[in-house]
Parts: structure tokens; C-alpha cells; sequence
């Protein structure tokens, strides 16, 4: 990466892990402390953890469509700001309704979208899947200490702490964004990155990608319902006080993320990814049952959280990975638009629907859905095709009519090691995926230069 690269790729996510943070420091803590909120119910107390997944559903895609329109960094200084009203409203909020409100406004500051096109504007083609990856790491850390700082900043400060704190964030985020983030001379429509209408059919047709879409949901239903009653089942059960909550959750994760490395390794370079990814499933399976069946000592609470990290963790580092393998050549920016749509509703339902079982039904019942969804999954997944281990490749081409793209098309596949070709005419761009083990560079070299 060039120094411009550099700073795009840290800038923006940072970006991104401050407003995760602000949005995932309430999961450990808001349903104790949304308790004394009035008119609180555990239904209502499950809304407002998960409202901000509904509104960021809704809003992501178009607003990244937005930015093409006015701009990536007016679309993202619109969106800072109503993710900062949305916590002040929050924080100011004495009621139950209020904070849902302020959480559905924090979700409505959508700006995944025009951020990761910003990102692509700015990083060349062979340095944007480095800089992707960077933006998704920064989402998991940002988990991870949303889970540890959350307790600390509720014990210290009360449930309004955390919304100022991430006011702040949001507030931190828009300077950043004005001083430090690159400004992209021209935008490009960058299908590795970008969504584009047309072809979400396209996107909803492919099978497999629909199974890593309907798992992404499955997971953040059950990880945003697990903590409507966690914390609670912590306090109730386990005895140990809300302040301290945090001393559990920091080792689990440091040796469930130590763990799931060296199977992310085996999975990549042994090529056993289905072997793998069906194994964290079963993680999460088996956890939905321990915590279930046995949520009443601190022990079996600690055991039941691990397996679930363990299997979650791997699973939120490998879902991204298989919709970028699987997606078609020049699909990848649309696919990964309906991967993270599906992901947020997945929190939201999750939120409400955990928040209504666990209150008109109880903490076994709200585990045993959970269960039941998971188990549905892994049946979903046992049918899956383990993605080939190919890589993207893009040629850019001189204007084409229709007849010279259906020509170049044919060329293209007749090049030992190239799988799959797609051609966008009005971009004069060609998107590839070739096996690199059998690709002959020198062949594709001399088709992309007769097309030049």
C-alpha cells in the first residue's frame, strides 16, 4: 500500500469500530440497567437492543446508492451526525420508548456502505482486498471491547455513560472524517465494493450465497437474543455483580479467539472449509443447548459462553470470506449488501424476539429457539458446496460493443486457469476468477492486450 492507502484503510476503520463500539457496549449491560427505565418489559428491553439493526437493514444500501449521487464523505458526515443524535436522545431518555427511539436513530447513521465505497476509490485494485479485510477486523476488536468497556463505563457512569461516550465517538468520527480520511478525486463504481440494482435478482438466485445469508441471520438473531438475558442470568444465577461482568467476558474471548485461529489455518490451507464451518455451527448448537439446559451456576454459564465465542468467532471470520469466494465476478459489492442487510435484521429480530420469549416464556424457551434456528442452519449448510480456492482478477478493456464483449468473453474462458468471466461493457471492465495454480498469465496477457 502507498501512504494514501494507508491512511484511507486506518482512518475509515476507525471510523468503523467507533460506531460499532457505541452500538455494541449496551449488549453486555442495558437488560440490567434497562430496568429501571420506565415502562421497561423484557419484550421492550430485547426492541431497544436490537432496534439499531431494522434501521441500519433499511439504510445501508441506499445510502451507499446515496453517495454515488452527493458524494461518499456528505453521506457519511449525514450519517455521524444521526448516529450522534440518536445516542444523545438515548442518553437523555428516562423511558423505555425513548431509548428505543434513540437506538432506531444510532442504526438510521448507515454509513457502511458509502464508507467501504470511499475505501475503494481510494486503494487500487490489488491492494483493496487487504484494506477490506482491515475494515472487517476492526468491526470484531471493536466486539470485543465493546463487551469488556461496557460494564466498566455503565458501573462508573450509568446506563446514559455509554450513550454520551459514544456521542462522543460519533463526534471523534466526524473530525476524523474531515481531517484525516483521504478525499477521493473520482468516484468509481467499484463492483468489488458497491452494490448495483440490478443485480440483486441475480444475487437472490445464487443458492449458496442464500445459505450464508440466511446463516449470517441466524447468528446475530441468537448472539443479540443470548444477551437480552445474559447479564441478568450472570447477576440472578451466577451472583457475580454487573460491575464485574467483564472479568468473564475478556478471557473467554482472548482463548476463544486463540482458538479459532489455528482452524481458520487448517480450513484455508487444508482446504477443509465445509469440515470447518459446519464444526462452528456445531458450536453454536451445542452452546444454545448447554446455556439452556444448564444456566444456573457460574460454571456452566462460563463453559456455555466459550463454546458459543468459540463457534461465533470463527463463524463471523469465515461468512465474509466464503460470500466473497462464492460471489459471481463483479457481483461481490451487491452480494456483500444483502450479507450485511441479512446480518442486521438478524440482530433486530433477535433483540425483539428474544426479549419477548424470555419474557412471556422464560430463559429455557428463549434457548431452545435459538437452538432450534441453529440446528435448521446446520441442515441448511450440509449442502453446501465448498468454494473453489480461486482468486479476483480485473482487466480493463477499450469500449466494447456487444458482439466484441461476447467475443472477449470466450477468449477469456478458453485461458487455462481462468473459471469465470464477467464483463461490464459501460465500465470497460472485465472481472475474473482465475485458480492461480493453473492460470496462464502469459496467454491471458496477450487476449487482454488484443483488446486493448
Amino acid at each position: 500500500m502507498d501512504s494514501t492507502e494507508i491512511r484511507a484503510t486506518w482512518s475509515l476503520a476507525s471510523l468503523f469500530a467507533f460506531r460499532m463500539l457505541g452500538l455494541f457496549m449496551v449488549l453486555p449491560v442495558f437488560a440490567i440497567y434497562g430496568q429501571s427505565l420506565t415502562g421497561a418489559t423484557p419484550a421492550l428491553i430485547g426492541l431497544a437492543i436490537g432496534a439499531y439493526g431494522l434501521s441500519q437493514a433499511l439504510l445501508q444500501v441506499p445510502f451507499g446508492f446515496l453517495s454515488d449521487r452527493i458524494g461518499r464523505k456528505q453521506v457519511i458526515y449525514f450519517g455521524l451526525v444521526l448516529f450522534a443524535v440518536g445516542s444523545v436522545v438515548a442518553a437523555l431518555s428516562h423511558t423505555i420508548e425513548g431509548v428505543i427511539f434513540g437506538r432506531f436513530l444510532q442504526g438510521a447513521g448507515a454509513i457502511s456502505g458509502a464508507a467501504m465505497a470511499l475505501l475503494a476509490d481510494l486503494t487500487r485494485d490489488d491492494q483493496r482486498s487487504k484494506a477490506m479485510a482491515f475494515m472487517g477486523a476492526s468491526i470484531g476488536a471493536s466486539f470485543t471491547f465493546a463487551l469488556i468497556l461496557g460494564p466498566v463505563v455503565t458501573a462508573w457512569f450509568d446506563l446514559a455513560g455509554v450513550f454520551w461516550l459514544t456521542a462522543a465517538m460519533a463526534v471523534l468520527g466526524l473530525w476524523i472524517t474531515w481531517k484525516v480520511v483521504p478525499d477521493a478525486r473520482l468516484r468509481h463504481l467499484r463492483l468489488s465494493a458497491v452494490p448495483v440494482w440490478g443485480q440483486f435478482a441475480d444475487v437472490f438466485r445464487q443458492r449458496e450465497l442464500m445459505r450464508l445469508n440466511a446463516g449470517v441471520f441466524v447468528l446475530h438473531l441468537v448472539q443479540t437474543a443470548g444477551f437480552v438475558v445474559m447479564p441478568v442470568l450472570l447477576v440472578t444465577h451466577a451472583e457475580l455483580d454487573k460491575a464485574e461482568h467483564w472479568k468473564i467476558y475478556l478471557p473467554i474471548l482472548f482463548v476463544s479467539f486463540v482458538l479459532m485461529l489455528p482452524m481458520m489455518i487448517f480450513a484455508e490451507k487444508r482446504r477443509q472449509v465445509k469440515p470447518v464451518f459446519l464444526l462452528a455451527i456445531g458450536l453454536v448448537l451445542v452452546s444454545m443447548l448447554l446455556l439452556g439446559r444448564w444456566h444456573e451456576t457460574l460454571f456452566t454459564l462460563v463453559v456455555g459462553l466459550f463454546v458459543f465465542f468459540w463457534g461465533f468467532n470463527l463463524l463471523e471470520a469465515m461468512l465474509p470470506s466464503l460470500v466473497s469466494k462464492i460471489a459471481a465476478p463483479g457481483f461481490k459489492g451487491t452480494s456483500m449488501g444483502v450479507y450485511s442487510t441479512c446480518q442486521f435484521l438478524g440482530a433486530f429480530v433477535g433483540g425483539a424476539g428474544g426479549g419477548y420469549l424470555a419474557g412471556a416464556y422464560g430463559v429455557v424457551a428463549l434457548y431452545a429457539v435459538a437452538a432450534a434456528l441453529v440446528l435448521v442452519w446446520l441442515v441448511l449448510a450440509l449442502g453446501m458446496r465448498p468454494p473453489r480456492p480461486l482468486q479476483d482478477y480485473t482487466l480493463q478493456l477499450d469500449a466494447l460493443d456487444e458482439a466484441g464483449t461476447e467475443s472477449l468473453t470466450r477468449r477469456l474462458l478458453a485461458v487455462n486457469g481462468v473459471e469465470e468471466v464477467v464483463i461490464i461493457p459501460n465500465q470497460n471492465t472485465a472481472y475474473l476468477k482465475v485458480d492461480n495454480r493453473r492460470l496462464d498469465k502469459e496467454q491471458l496477457q496477450e487476449v487482454a492486450a488484443a483488446a486493448l
